[in-house]
């Protein structure tokens, strides 16, 4: 079982230099190991003294910070964590969502969707830009004014639980969930603008919008549970067994459809399908019907094993 002890060198450990940390590691354990004895060599309880202990030390990113030479005052040290924790948190997906929201009302608007992408990103970076000036000159008028936000003291129970090393990281979580939401965003978008020219200069449906009837929202649904699985996953850190067995219900719940409709050429819009010449000549139409059916069922079987060989290395 880990030990308070263990987590506390695990937080502390993570913001100084790498070449530095076992020398620190070695240090902080025997500094807090002789502590705890001076206490528990008066008659306290073990599990008291390591909690008074490490209390007394205090949070550990101040104590990282000390360790690394590293000043905590950029605004003032007194909110100095606290503002570095909020401007973290709200640049982490303020600015993305604001981007994705610009972007698909400037594609939707019939004025210039090729350059939503480009509306999205701009949008973004002035975001980033406008929370990073606004929250830091709050707080640094909070800490010149001396005014008291009576923010919660330090406690030991903040501690966060020691993980194992991840197999889920934030930066595939965030791709992954980025594509899923330009997929999601696309389905209603093309039948709008799909970026694919009529004849008469006039949007091009790709996909059938008889199929709005049931399977594209089903399908829609399945790709925001989805992203919830995705969410799940990187909370978890890695991949278990009720994980894999969700991911390949999500897996089958997409893939089926997909190829029924692929088979039954009820997928592509009937005017998407005549806007292509050589799609309608001789056997064109099925030959790629079934490359796309042999793409969507390896995918699906790659992403099921390889969940599957994942989770089966976390158990052995």
């Amino acid at each position: 079982m880990t030990t308070l002890t263990d987590r506390y060198l695990a937080a502390t450990l993570r913001s100084v230099p790498a070449p530095r940390r076992e020398e620190i590691a070695t240090e902080l354990r025997a500094s807090i190991e002789d502590m705890i004895e001076d206490r528990t060599a008066g008659g306290q309880e073990t599990a008291t003294a390591e909690r008074e202990v490490l209390t007394e030390l205090g949070n550990p990113a101040q104590l990282a910070a000390r360790y690394a030479d590293r000043r905590l005052q950029l605004i003032g040290p007194t909110y100095y964590l606290a503002w570095e924790r909020l401007l973290k948190l709200l640049l982490s997906f303020v600015p993305a969502l604001v981007g994705v929201v610009v972007g698909l009302v400037e594609a939707t608007d019939g004025k210039n969707p090729g350059g939503a992408v480009g509306a999205g990103i701009a949008a973004a970076l002035q975001v980033v830009v406008q929370i990073a000036f606004w929250v830091t000159l709050v707080f640094a008028v909070i800490e010149r004014t001396n005014t008291a936000l009576n923010l919660p003291e330090w406690t030991v129970d903040q501690l966060p639980e020691a993980r194992a090393h991840r197999q889920i990281t934030l930066t595939d979580t965030a791709a992954t969930i980025g594509w899923l939401v330009l997929v999601i965003a696309y389905l209603p978008l093309q039948h709008l603008h799909s970026f694919v020219p009529a004849s008469d200069g006039g949007n091009l449906p790709i996909l059938d919008p008889a199929l709005w009837s049931f399977w594209l929202p089903f399908l829609i649904a399945v790709l925001v549970a989805t992203v919830g699985l995705e969410v799940a996953k990187y909370r978890a850190g890695r991949w278990t067994w009720p994980l894999v067995a969700v991911n390949a219900v999500l897996d089958l719940a997409f893939a089926v459809p997909v190829i029924g409709l692929l088979l039954t050429d009820r997928l592509l819009s009937v005017e998407f399908v005549a806007r292509f010449e050589w799609l309608g000549q001789g056997d064109n139409l099925d030959t790629v019907a079934t490359v796309a059916v042999v793409v969507t069922i390896l995918i699906a079987l790659w992403d099921m094993v390889d969940c599957v060989v994942k989770a089966y290395r976390n158990r052995h």
